[in-house]
């Protein structure tokens, strides 16, 4: 079975999130308890497996998607990652449908060789930040936003983007703060700069110290600086090691995430499923 390892949100090697891509035969997906073992393996953020459904119904393809240490809800890269290798390798053209735990998300190759997500936008609610979130963050925050059942994050807006840059978190402290991790983010400090806020990502509750690029923390911060910014499509820059950009476009309960993919790694898995 072929075994693929593609770099998301950016369109060179080694930059971007990475993620891995299983593609299964048509059928049940196999015990999660292998999949994990798969995607612990891997030790990547995120490791994605699909598999063809039957021709008619909602959508074309089920998916799932595993980090080192369990199974996720939702997972932007690792979405466009599947995407990606489904259209390179030509399995599929235009628009996919895939069936997930958030619902039918659909993807659409565009003409530029990117690729668009769309997907649920994460409700935001203002919430006080929880008792030591500034201690395990490092930082005072502006505003925290709880961001709904399927995200399942803590949006921490900061002062400026230098102090999102700085962040040096306790991520042992980190991990009580939040039901899966912690978004920190702040306005752009050069609004020439090609992008429009800068955000950074902290998972340590599921085995994801800082993630290089999550597109569904997108699905929240997309609603959040359009409000702030009265636009509904902006760029978003997550500023880990590896950076990468996300084009968001708000579109009221549905947010659209724009990206390019590099697969890096074409092999093969040496063990049955």
């Amino acid at each position: 079975m072929k075994i693929r390892i593609v770099d998301a949100f950016t369109d060179r090697p080694f930059a971007g999130n990475p993620a891995g891509v299983l593609l299964l035969e048509a059928g049940p997906f196999p015990e999660s308890a292998r999949l994990q073992l798969i995607a612990s393996e891997l030790n990547l953020s995120e490791t994605a497996f699909a598999h063809p459904l039957p021709p008619g119904g909602d959508a074309d393809w089920a998916l799932r998607w595993f980090t080192p240490a369990t199974e996720v809800d939702l997972c932007g890269h690792a979405t466009l990652a599947t995407a990606h290798v489904l259209h390179t390798t030509g399995t599929a053209s235009g628009t996919v449908r895939f069936a997930s735990r958030a619902g039918v998300l659909r993807t659409v190759a565009r003409d530029d060789g990117s690729l668009t997500l769309d997907f649920p936008t994460a409700p935001l609610t203002p919430v006080p930040a929880p008792p030591g979130l500034v201690e395990a963050l490092g930082a005072s925050p502006v505003s925290v936003h709880d961001t709904g059942e399927h995200v399942g994050d803590l949006l921490v807006e900061l002062a400026d983007e230098a102090a999102v840059r700085a962040l040096r978190p306790d991520f042992a402290s980190l991990a009580a703060c939040s039901r899966r991790g912690v978004i920190a983010t702040a306005a752009a400090g050069d609004p020439a700069g090609g992008y429009d806020f800068v955000s950074r990502g902290f998972f340590p509750r599921v085995g994801i110290d800082e993630d290089p690029v999550t597109g569904s923390a997108h699905t929240a911060l997309a609603p959040f600086w359009s409000a702030r910014f009265g636009r509904d499509d902006l760029t978003g820059l997550q500023a880990s090691a590896r950076s990468g950009l996300v084009r968001t476009s708000l579109r009221g309960t549905r947010t659209l995430l724009t990206g390019s993919a590099v697969t890096v790694v074409d092999g093969d898995l040496l063990t049955s499923l």
